[in-house]
């Protein structure tokens, strides 16, 4: 047994690259005759345990780790598309997912249409010989709108069209892959990780199988694919089409650091879960303008108890009306840390209009959500009624003013 092998913790492999015993060893790792380590670009030791993880927690059949989540999005969605090609997104969308697909992915002619959470009709009727893939978010960030991902899974399944889920927001509590999608992107630098310590993504992939929708004249360019590694062939599309040429690897360090964070993985969602619900009731007694789909008030209550029994994320918004409002609430808070992430032990705040969205067009932002006095609460660890106390003292001095 190798020291690897034998570790508790896993050791980090920080090599780039890996020696081969013979030229025909060399030959059978490049074939994938060979699982050994080809180059840290295509795998690496320390990133094929979280692989090994996260494929297991997704009940799928292999992972790809990536440098980002933008990485796992763009390598999955760019595996199954070419030019001339359409991807249908539905539900709310993060900033960078929507400038991918809107301003990035429109350079390589693969065009985007967008639709809201609840318009499943208009689509499916929006589905052409064109269209590749399906793509939302388990969640909406940060306008926390909900997707019915089993309904989209059977649209996705009738019309055999690949259905790609950003499940971020709600690892291991949603599982897209039982509700028919066939790729689960996360970017791990969030909830997975849990302390802002590692930039990572990965994606999570079903088998392919004997009767297949990957196996139509839709997807004919798998086909090498399928004929070579079989269940695995979209683990091979997105290392052969995309990570190998645009190099979004993961590295070993992010990948131990993410690797620590799994571990406290079920822990940290069943508190997280619990304080959003307790901190958006506090703070909507106490007068604050919060969304957040556990709230009876909100158009997604009902998904949310039928759908998300379990909770939806660390995710609460809270709208002040107008920028300057927004800034002094900030400002005034004590418990905050104002950054550009989620699913930090700490809880986390960001006004979104003069940050991640700052460049948006005004349409942009009323499609997805953006106000001028929108703040993002990422929900840490601290004691609910801590954070529900700071949050209605800052808003009663900005009131008073």
């Amino acid at each position: 047994m190798s020291n690897f092998d034998s570790a508790i913790s896993t050791p980090i492999s920080s090599s780039a690259s890996f020696s081969y015993s013979s030229s025909k060893e060399a030959e059978d790792i490049f074939s994938g005759n060979c699982s050994k380590p080809l180059y840290s670009r295509m795998g690496n030791p320390t990133t094929t345990v979280l692989e090994s993880k996260m494929t297991e927690l997704e009940n799928g059949i292999g992972a790809v780790a990536t440098s980002s989540g933008m990485g796992a999005i763009t390598m999955s969605i760019m595996s199954l598309c070419s030019s001339g090609d359409e991807v249908l997104a539905i539900g709310g969308l993060f900033g960078g997912s929507y400038a991918l697909l809107s301003q990035t992915l429109p350079r390589y002619d693969i065009q985007t249409k967008f639709f809201d959470a609840s318009d499943l009709k208009n689509l499916e009727k929006n589905i052409t010989d064109k269209t590749k893939v399906i793509f939302c978010e388990s969640v909406g960030n940060p306008n926390l709108r909900l997707v019915d991902l089993e309904a989209i899974g059977k649209i996705a399944t009738k019309y055999n069209i690949a259905f790609i889920v950003d499940n971020t927001i709600t690892p291991k509590i949603i599982q897209p892959l039982k509700s028919g999608a066939d790729i689960v992107v996360y970017s791990t630098t969030k909830i997975i990780s849990g302390n802002s310590s590692a930039l990572g993504g990965i994606a999570v992939f079903r088998e392919i199988k004997d009767k297949d929708k990957f196996k139509t004249s839709r997807y004919s360019f798998l086909n090498p694919f399928i004929s070579k590694l079989g269940a695995k062939a979209l683990i091979g599309a997105s290392k052969k089409r995309i990570l190998r040429d645009f190099g979004m690897s993961a590295n070993a360090n992010a990948s131990y650091h993410t690797l620590l964070g799994l571990e406290t993985l079920d822990l940290r969602n069943e508190r997280v879960n619990k304080s959003c619900e307790i901190i958006a009731s506090n703070i909507q007694k106490a007068g604050l303008n919060v969304n957040h789909p556990s709230l009876s008030v909100n158009c997604d209550n009902t998904l949310y108890k039928t759908n998300y029994k379990n909770g939806c994320g660390t995710i609460i918004t809270i709208d002040m009306g107008t920028k300057e409002k927004a800034f002094k609430f900030l400002d005034n808070t004590k418990l905050l840390t104002l950054t550009a992430n989620i699913g930090d032990s700490r809880t986390l705040a960001l006004h979104m209009a003069s940050t991640i969205y700052s460049d948006f067009k005004s349409e942009e932002k009323d499609f997805l959500g953006i106000t001028d006095g929108l703040i993002r609460l990422s929900i840490g660890l601290e004691d609910p009624n801590d954070i529900s106390k700071d949050l209605i003292t800052s808003f009663l001095s900005v009131e008073r003013v």
